[in-house]
């Protein structure tokens, strides 16, 4: 076969691709965007939103209301008051009330949020760009740590953050000394961040390992350092990634209950030990709990709408690479 019969043939070949690619898409638009797929997607819509709507016009109703009828009848006897959510926020667990349980659940959040992304950035960037040794068994090891249940945790840590860690009489880790303070959060942003650490590391190490090299090279050139790669380059690269995993660890932290109960002092209980407690010893309060709810979802909806623009393309940058 000459020269010009192989070009030929291969132009051919990659029209003839170019073609079946077009028609398997949309192939597969048309079925995504069936009609029967947007009915059968409304229908699930409706029937998952009941219950939540449920619940809302719950929370608006007067505690008499709840206990005798249902919440669908209060739109033929309509009846609603502001009374739920006032005694909600003053209500509460046997430590702290809704509202103060608020506070200390973003008192909480934040900076459990913020302190394993901040490490796991860092570590990231040290496995996907700094050569040294070890450096893949290092990082197999980092993401083994995801495998360990949370559970099997717990006790061990709690040990080492009241008793300190000490082998042969020579002490490792002294210990914190908060078992007495009424408002110390410490212990649980620790225990959130080494929860968190091993996940967001694998999460950020696969998006900023697909950076180009030759930005990174061309900074090296230029004579920045480590240091400016990370911060002026591959930060702000980053930051779908970084938004996305904030999402994931802002949620599972502000609903965290078995953490927070164990590790958090007294004073320092999160919103979800507050509402575990709103409906009374008996249940009998459970219209409070529907308001108590609707508080407690507020701040999880703000960040969700305000960072769902890199939501969806940080994840899929995040994914694993085939």
């Amino acid at each position: 076969m000459s020269a010009t019969q192989a070009v030929v043939t291969d132009n051919r070949s990659k029209r003839q691709v170019a073609r079946d690619t077009r028609r398997n898409e949309a192939i597969a638009r048309k079925k995504l965007t069936s009609r029967g797929a947007t009915i059968a997607a409304v229908i699930i819509a409706v029937f998952w939103t009941i219950p939540t709507f449920g619940l809302f016009v719950t929370s608006f109703r007067p505690g008499a209301d709840t206990q005798s009828t249902g919440w669908w009848t209060a739109f033929a006897n309509p009846e609603f008051t502001l009374e739920n959510y006032v005694e909600a926020l003053t209500a509460g667990g046997t430590s702290t009330t809704l509202a103060v349980a608020f506070v200390n659940s973003l008192a909480i959040t934040i900076p459990a949020t913020i302190i394993p992304i901040t490490l796991a950035s860092l570590a990231a960037y040290a496995f996907a760009w700094i050569d040294f040794k070890g450096r893949n068994m290092l990082f197999v090891f980092v993401f083994a740590l995801q495998i360990v249940p949370l559970q099997m945790a717990l006790v061990p840590l709690l040990s080492l953050f009241s008793n300190g860690l000490t082998i042969n009489d020579v002490p490792i880790f002294p210990g914190f000394g908060l078992n007495d303070v009424d408002y110390s959060f410490a212990r649980v942003w620790i225990a959130h961040a080494i929860f968190a650490l091993p996940l967001a590391t694998f999460m950020l190490h696969n998006f900023i390992s697909e950076l180009p090299g030759d930005i990174i090279e061309a900074a090296r050139v230029d004579g920045a350092g480590h240091g400016q790669v990370f911060f002026r380059i591959v930060l702000p690269l980053a930051m779908p990634a970084i938004a996305s995993f904030g999402i994931f660890q802002f949620l599972w932290v502000w609903n965290d209950l078995l953490v927070a109960t164990i590790f958090a002092s007294p004073g320092a209980l999160p919103i979800t030990q507050a509402l575990n407690s709103l409906s009374g010893t008996w249940g009998n309060r459970w219209f409070l709990q529907s308001a108590g709810t609707f508080i407690s979802i507020i701040v999880p909806l703000i960040v969700f709408f305000a960072l769902q623009r890199f939501f969806v393309r940080g994840l899929l940058a995040g994914a694993t690479k085939g």
